[in-house]
């Protein structure tokens, strides 16, 4: 099941270089349980590679969400 996210101003719009925009629904993915365990297994492992930084989990999080999204689309 997809959960829908929309950016929107107050009026509805978004002003981008003096002229207004209607701005569309972006879909966002929900992972189930089970995928997000993989994703945080994977990220955990893309973090240990690194040395184990202080900072920011995000890119390993992200390059963990990108990888195991494009296994999934080229095994289907």
């Amino acid at each position: 099941m997809a959960k829908y996210a929309r950016a929107r101003s107050k009026a509805g719009t978004a002003t981008i270089g003096g002229a207004a925009a209607a701005m569309a629904f972006e879909p966002v993915r929900v992972a189930s349980t089970a995928e997000h365990e993989e994703i945080a297994m994977l990220a955990y492992s893309y973090w240990e590679a690194r040395g184990c930084p202080h900072g920011s989990p995000d890119e390993d999080w992200f390059r963990a969400e990108m990888e195991l999204r494009q296994r999934a689309d080229g095994a289907a």
